[in-house]
């Protein structure tokens, strides 16, 4: 058989090209077309949805494969494989820039006993052998003796060498002899957050002298600094993270954010919240809130007490555990209000900690002196983990937002009776409840106190257990979530608690083309098969920021 000439191919095949050419003429351009997927649009699974095109990181088209390419065409394009697609989710409340700087710390979430600790450290000097000594995550609760240590050891093993541990709940420190110089802090230190023995400092520190202690620990570099952001971001998308709420940052911090979000290296959507200094207050609230598509600055974030775990958390009541006790109140009513008024008047959220039920009342009440019933404001209350039977109704009556952490409460579980009795248990954790007096709550998980994933999130929301399925039959199961309705809590409800439900959330025409992907629908899955769900895609602003290999 005889090849035709080359020049008789390219004659036959203009027609073709122009054919194509005058095909993409009659088509609308998108940058990305994301194809044989199963689409949670906005929330709910439908047959007939199976695209989406994406066009300058919004969504512009969704329906079948047959309509969308139909009407558009893109250079990119992602065959989904038949996977699962969820509006990207959202972390409603952590810590992202503390989590980035502690990755350059040792890793103390894993010990099982404080000799375990100081094994980790030994090990920590050596890749370490200059400078400080910095690590967190001990938990004495899962350790055989469940009591506070002491820096004796420290002191004997490293020797005029500052170290500075903080506990899993960010709320307690122990710290070495030569640490407590560096930081000024003076014997006796201040009433109920020094722990004293034998007339001297143990070297463990709660609140603000744990503040203290830390804000005396030295900066890295910009660069540094810069280098763990990045690798915090990726560690977020691998997560499938693509926005979080940074809670508590100077501005600096918010600054650097900015700078790196604009130039690429930074690419999860934040919502940074403002901790209460002048320097905050006059750059950021001069004039209307700050929001750039990838930073939103709107909120301040207050504390009003400790943490449960460390016995800081101000009870009504005390503790089960420690009669003498009733935790520590770090603010009081006058000081919260006058923030609460500066706020109010700039238009600006309120986010305030509150663990105990001493904590959330007064939070509560100092909140409706400024909200009016109706108002929508949005104002939080965090963690909202120990709440008196009788200012549930608080929430519902004047629009207070309760935002939660679904893996404290499995992370709590084992030993939140000893601390606060079955009674008091009865109104812990009670998300469910919180949901119906308020309609719709937002979910995170404080990271790096927990883990950084959201589906561990989800899982704990509607199963009620750990990772090893414990309980059985679920933790106050009466609480749990609906799988809808927890995975609201991490998508839309997320975006909602920081007023950018209207930008992205959910998976509708001209939201932000934010995706996870999923290899499992969590909405139908047997609940033992949740936490082996795979992240397959992350993509932001129509980028594919992270893809499973």
């Amino acid at each position: 058989m005889n090849k035709l000439p080359k020049s008789l191919i390219l004659i036959l095949l203009i027609p073709v090209i122009m054919s194509l050419e005058s095909c993409h003429d009659l088509k609308k351009k998108a940058d990305l077309i994301l194809y044989n997927a199963k689409i949670y649009s906005p929330d709910s699974l439908v047959k007939e949805v199976n695209c989406i095109a994406v066009s300058k990181g919004k969504i512009i088209g969704i329906g079948t494969d047959a309509e969308i390419r139909s009407r558009y065409w893109s250079p990119e394009n992602i065959n989904a494989s038949g996977a699962f697609v969820y509006p990207g989710f959202t972390d409603a409340h952590s810590h992202f820039t503390g989590f980035a700087l502690g990755l350059r710390y040792a890793d103390l979430t894993q010990a099982h006993s404080f000799d375990e600790v100081l094994e980790i450290l030994q090990g920590y000097r050596k890749l370490h052998p200059e400078g400080w000594i910095v690590g967190r995550g001990w938990d004495q609760n899962n350790w055989p003796q469940k009591v506070f240590p002491d820096n004796k050891l420290l002191n004997q093993l490293f020797p005029e060498v500052p170290i500075v541990l903080t506990r899993v709940d960010g709320h307690a420190v122990l710290a070495s002899d030569a640490a407590i110089r560096a930081s000024g802090i003076v014997f006796p230190g201040k009433a109920d957050e020094a722990k004293l023995q034998n007339a001297a400092f143990s070297g463990i520190f709660l609140e603000g002298l744990a503040d203290k202690l830390r804000n005396a620990i030295p900066l890295p570099s910009v660069d540094e600094i810069t280098a763990l952001l990045e690798t915090a971001t990726k560690l977020c998308h691998q997560a499938g993270l693509t926005a979080v709420t940074d809670a508590g940052l100077n501005r600096s911090e918010i600054l650097l954010l900015d700078s790196l979000q604009k130039i690429g290296k930074v690419t999860l959507r934040i919502d940074a919240w403002l901790n209460p200094n002048e320097e905050n207050f006059e750059y950021f609230m001069k004039d209307t809130v700050y929001h750039t598509p990838f930073l939103k600055v709107g909120a301040i974030k207050m504390y009003a007490d400790g943490a449960l775990g460390s016995r800081g958390a101000c009870l009504l009541e005390p503790y089960l555990d420690d009669p003498n006790n009733q935790g520590i109140l770090v603010i009081s009513p006058d000081e919260l209000s006058l923030v609460c008024k500066r706020a109010y008047e700039k238009g600006f959220q309120m986010v305030t900690h509150a663990i105990g039920d001493s904590a959330a009342r007064m939070v509560l009440h100092t909140y409706s002196k400024f909200l009016k019933p109706g108002e929508d404001r949005r104002w939080r209350v965090e963690h909202v983990q120990v709440v008196n039977e009788n200012d549930f109704e608080i929430f519902a009556k004047f629009h207070i937002v309760p935002s939660i952490q679904a893996t404290h409460a499995t992370s709590d579980m084992d030993w939140a009776r000893h601390r606060i009795g079955y009674e008091r248990l009865k109104n812990a954790y009670a998300y469910n409840r919180l949901l119906q007096q308020n309609g719709w709550l937002p979910n995170g998980t404080d990271f790096p106190i927990e883990g950084i994933s959201p589906l561990r999130t989800f899982y704990a929301a509607v199963a009620r257990k750990d990772e090893f399925g414990e309980p059985e039959k679920g933790f106050m199961m009466e609480n749990a979530l609906s799988r809808s309705d927890a995975l609201k809590s991490i998508t839309t409800w997320a975006a909602k608690a920081s007023f950018c439900e209207k930008e992205r959330g959910s998976i509708e025409v001209g939201k932000a083309a934010d995706f996870t992907i999923l290899n499992t629908d969590i909405l139908k899955a047997p609940e033992n098969k949740l936490l082996m769900t795979k992240v397959l895609y992350t993509i932001v602003d129509g980028k594919t920021v992270f893809k499973s290999k």
